[in-house]
């Protein structure tokens, strides 16, 4: 959303990248497949993968609930129609915008930044937040300029933050987080997931804010590069269900997944409880004031504080951990997630 705070910031950029903040110039087009052909995400993701530098990857478009693949031209929109599916015309495929990627990440890396491809414009989209100011604002503008229409910005009203102060809360050290996913190893151990900016900053954890109650011990974390840590369950703590606490009843976890863009999810934390929203972008990259986080999931699911380390799901399926981002439950934010497949195959455990 546009900062209307900055309206001195905004008037300069816009004097040196006027077109960068406009969609594309070559207007998109839609090439619709019959609807009694089954076109699922899996499928569209398959697709964009094979077309290879053709495309801009996937996406589930929010209005008709149908998967379309983002192509750069008419030979492959019609190999997409001819899968069953729909394609929409960009100007952008994923070798460019891999390109510009590697190029903000080697030259923008400036906190209160993120970005992320969007599969339904062919575009990286760059996120400044209100703290980036000055030889920092010049640095970030710099890089977007040399990059044209394949880039778009955006300006968010807050500043990008860790959401530590889920499901049900968790407490270590002087903070509160939220319990991502309950998960167990082959050897029938279990342990739960939350954030790793959480498992970072304290060993044990408790379930109540006199820690009184052991959850358990920290088994590994990572933070930042990833967003995810491990905690060991104590013996003595034997109330770890399988599902995700909705703060009046409950969501059974039955698998772990990977996030499409335009796919309904939600999110469970100890600050504001059941939040719902979609996906807007995978493998997104957030500067963080303590570093860089990697392949998140982008999200315009709302979060604050002690939120950190909720879990994100659709349905039964584990999908992500909170890390962090911009706004609030009541002006509404964009939210960041660590996907939650890398720590299951890291520390060799699964949801149940």
């Amino acid at each position: 959303m546009i900062n209307s705070r900055h309206p001195t910031r905004r008037a300069a950029l816009a004097s040196g990248v006027t077109a960068l903040l406009f969609a594309l110039a070559v207007a998109p087009s839609a090439y619709a497949a019959p609807p009694s052909q089954a076109f699922g995400p899996d499928r569209a993701e398959a697709l964009a993968t094979g077309l290879g530098a053709r495309s801009a990857g996937a996406y589930i478009d929010q209005v008709t609930g149908k998967s379309v693949v983002s192509v750069t031209d008419a030979a492959a929109a019609a190999q997409v129609r001819a899968s069953g599916g729909v394609a929409q015309l960009v100007r952008h495929g994923s070798a460019a915008l891999a390109a510009v990627t590697s190029d903000l990440d080697a030259t923008a890396a400036v906190a209160g930044t993120a970005w992320a491809t969007d599969p339904a414009t062919g575009q990286v989209v760059v996120s400044i937040d209100p703290t980036v100011t000055g030889k920092a604002l010049a640095k970030v503008t710099s890089a977007i300029a040399r990059h044209g229409d394949a880039v778009r910005v955006e300006y968010l009203s807050g500043a990008l933050h860790k959401t530590i102060a889920g499901g049900q809360a968790i407490y270590g050290g002087q903070y509160r987080c939220s319990l991502g996913f309950n998960v167990q190893d082959s050897a029938g151990n279990y342990y739960f997931l939350t954030a790793g900016h959480c498992t970072n900053i304290a060993s044990s954890w408790y379930a109540n804010s006199a820690k009184t109650t052991l959850l358990g011990t920290r088994s590994g974390t990572s933070f930042p590069g990833n967003d995810y840590g491990i905690v060991r369950y104590a013996t003595s703590y034997t109330n770890h269900p399988g599902s995700v606490y909705l703060y009046s009843g409950s969501q059974d976890i039955t698998a772990a997944g990977n996030a499409s863009v335009g796919q309904a999810v939600r999110r469970s934390g100890s600050t504001t409880g059941v939040r719902s929203g979609s996906v807007t972008a995978t493998n997104a990259t957030v500067n963080y004031a303590e570093g860089t986080v990697t392949g998140l999931i982008r999200t315009t699911v709302c979060a604050e504080g002690g939120d950190s380390g909720g879990s994100l799901f659709a349905g039964s399926i584990a999908l992500g951990l909170t890390s962090g981002g911009s706004g609030n439950c009541t002006s509404g934010g964009t939210t960041f997630f660590q996907p939650v497949t890398e720590p299951l195959s890291v520390y060799g455990v699964h949801v149940y």
